[in-house]
């Protein structure tokens, strides 16, 4: 049996029905999005990883589990949430692996745990999270989310940390890294010259299930096909849904301006900022990923062109929505 904790997010729905097309048996737990995959092999559970006694029972009969379970925020005010499911949460789901006598996990962090705020170095898996190279509370929950996964590896348990950069892809655009497409579509007039990595979807899932079947324990791995500009990235989502490119550019003043209004008129309004002080800066600075280590330890795979990723999405979603 298999476990998948964050079964309805982006990453777990994807990896679910991979692992559900080779035969596998799955047990799927959420919290508060149920899942809308409907399988004779699988199981969901309505289930909270701060649930100690619940993780613990759902854990009985499983030999391999995918913790694909978080919060991504960027918003300061969900700091105590984000802190306690990333950093805790991950932690009660190590311990209940140690318990259950689980072979093996495979732990979804995030390139944000490396430090992605580093001038004129490409980001390796030897590097890690500092106050000096990480412009975001998520990137410190992450790092310190690892630590405990390596704390389980350090009291016997076998297990794998790949750290995606941003994952494209899925068919609901209305939350995380998929409400780019949205923007887009809605013709989000900036852009900014900043790099970034970017990845499909269909190749983390691919890649965490080969990892888990391997040999191969102890390591991280940084999960990332391209490095882009966000323009070239906006452009590409345009071209395809046929809409406006965008043609202003964010400056860093202006992006100082944003995130300080979005603060203001998050205050008045209750709602999250739709830029933070953190995203800006992220939006702004040109990171570079190596894929190498990755591509070494699986030498027979490759990632999918992300002109591809954005084209399949793109039409995915003009389905979904009927646009």
């Amino acid at each position: 049996m298999i476990l998948v904790t964050g079964g309805s997010g982006l990453v777990g729905s994807e990896l679910i029905s991979q692992l559900l097309a080779q035969d596998n048996k799955v047990k799927a737990i959420y919290n508060s999005t149920p899942l809308t995959i409907s399988h004779q092999n699988l199981t969901t559970i309505n289930c909270d990883i701060m649930d100690t006694a619940a993780l613990e029972e759902e854990m009985q009969g499983v030999t391999r589990i995918y913790h694909c379970a978080g919060i991504v925020s960027f918003n300061k005010k969900n700091k105590t949430n984000l802190l306690k499911v990333n950093i805790e949460g991950t932690a009660n789901v190590v311990n209940a692996a140690l318990d259950a006598g689980v072979k093996k996990i495979i732990h979804v962090s995030s390139v944000s745990a490396l430090g992605r705020i580093r001038e004129n170095e490409t980001i390796t898996e030897e590097m890690n999270w500092t106050e000096e190279t990480s412009n975001s509370l998520y990137g410190k929950s992450k790092y310190l989310g690892e630590l405990e996964v390596w704390r389980g590896i350090g009291e016997g348990l076998e297990a794998v940390i790949v750290n995606p950069s941003i994952i494209l892809g899925g068919n609901d655009w209305s939350k995380g890294s998929s409400e780019i497409f949205k923007s887009v579509y809605n013709e989000f007039p900036w852009y900014t010259e900043g790099v970034t990595g970017v990845v499909d979807v269909r190749d983390v899932a691919r890649a965490m299930i080969l990892l888990m079947n391997s040999e191969i324990n102890r390591e991280r791995f940084i999960l990332n096909a391209e490095n882009l500009s966000y323009k070239k990235i906006f452009t590409c989502i345009a071209n395809c849904f046929g809409k406006k490119i965008p043609q202003k550019k964010v400056t860093p003043f202006i992006a100082a301006m944003v995130w300080r209004w979005e603060a203001m008129k998050s205050m008045f309004t209750g709602k999250d900022a739709l830029v933070t002080k953190e995203t800006a800066r992220t939006a702004l600075a040109k990171v570079y990923f190596d894929n190498t280590k990755f591509l070494k330890a699986l030498p027979g795979f490759t990632f999918t062109p992300i002109n591809e990723t954005i084209k399949n999405t793109c039409a995915t979603l003009q389905q979904i929505y009927h646009l």
